[in-house]
C-alpha cells in the first residue's frame, strides 16, 4: 500500500544547501508549517548524524502552526572535487486525539499512517572567500604591526606585556648601566684632578727653576763689576808707581 502524501509543507522542498567556509560550524534553517486543521508530529533524521545537529529534531506541530528546524553542520575539512552524498528526511505523521507518549505512538504507528520527504544536502563555497581570506591575513599582518609599534612606546604599556621576569631583568640592567656611568663619572672626575696637579707641580718646577737661573745671573754680574773695581784700582795704583 502507497504511504500518504506528505501533509507538512517544507522550506525548501528538495536541498538544505551550506555555504562555506566550514572550518567552523555551518547553520541553515528548514521551515515546517503544518496547514491542516490536525496536529502533525515529526521527526528529521539523517544518513550522517555524527556530521549534523539538529534542534529541534522531532516535535509536535500544531494545526495551522509552523517551527524552523536548525540543521547544523559540523566543522570538515572541504573537498570541492567530493560531492556530497548526506541526505534528510523529515518523517511525520497526525497526531492521535488522545496522545500522551510521542515515542509511544511511533513505535505503535503503521506504515501506511507515515509520511516522509526527503532532502539533499548541498555545500558550497563562496567564490568570496578567498578574498576575504585575504582581507583577513591583511587584518592579522595589520593587527601585528600596530602591536609591535606599540612595544616601543611608554614602558607602562612594555612592562604590561611583559612577564614580571622580564621586567626585572630590565632594571637589573638599568641599574647596573647607572652604576657602571657613576663610576665613569668618578673616574674622570680623578683624572681631571690628577692632572691639575700634576700642572701645578710643572708650574712650580718651573718658576724654582727660573729664580735660580736669576740668581746665577745676579752673581755672574755682581762679580763682573767686582773684577772691573780691581782693575781700575790695580791701574791707578800702577799708573802711580810709572810716574
Amino acid at each position: 500500500m502507497a504511504r500518504p502524501e506528505q501533509v507538512l509543507l517544507l522550506e525548501p522542498q528538495h536541498e538544505l544547501k551550506f555555504r562555506g567556509p566550514f572550518s567552523d560550524v555551518v547553520t541553515t534553517n528548514l521551515k515546517l508549517s503544518n496547514p491542516t486543521d490536525r496536529n502533525v508530529c515529526f521527526k528529521v533524521k539523517t544518513t550522517a548524524p555524527r556530521r549534523y545537529c539538529v534542534r529541534p529534531n522531532s516535535g509536535i506541530i500544531d494545526a495551522g502552526t509552523s517551527i524552523n528546524v536548525s540543521v547544523m553542520l559540523q566543522p570538515f575539512d572541504y573537498d570541492p572535487n567530493e560531492k556530497s552524498k548526506h541526505k534528510f528526511m523529515v518523517q511525520s505523521m497526525l497526531a492521535p486525539p488522545d496522545m500522551t507518549d510521542m515515542e509511544g505512538v511511533w513505535k505503535e504507528a503503521k506504515p501506511e499512517e507515515l509520511m516522509d520527504s526527503k532532502l539533499r544536502c548541498v555545500f558550497e563555497m563562496p567564490v568570496e572567500n578567498e578574498k576575504t581570506h585575504d582581507m583577513e591575513s591583511n587584518k592579522m599582518m595589520s593587527s601585528s604591526l600596530l602591536k609591535s609599534e606599540s612595544s616601543s612606546l611608554p614602558q607602562k604599556s612594555l612592562s604590561s606585556t611583559l612577564d614580571d621576569g622580564e621586567v626585572k631583568k630590565i632594571m637589573e640592567e638599568c641599574k647596573r648601566l647607572q652604576m657602571e656611568a657613576q663610576r665613569l663619572r668618578e673616574e674622570n672626575k680623578q683624572i681631571r684632578e690628577d692632572d691639575g696637579l700634576r700642572m701645578r707641580k710643572s708650574n712650580m718646577m718651573s718658576s724654582q727653576h727660573s729664580s735660580v737661573g736669576m740668581k746665577r745671573e745676579e752673581g755672574l754680574s755682581a762679580r763682573s763689576v767686582a773684577l772691573i773695581v780691581l782693575f781700575f784700582v790695580v791701574g791707578v795704583i800702577v799708573g802711580k808707581l810709572v810716574l
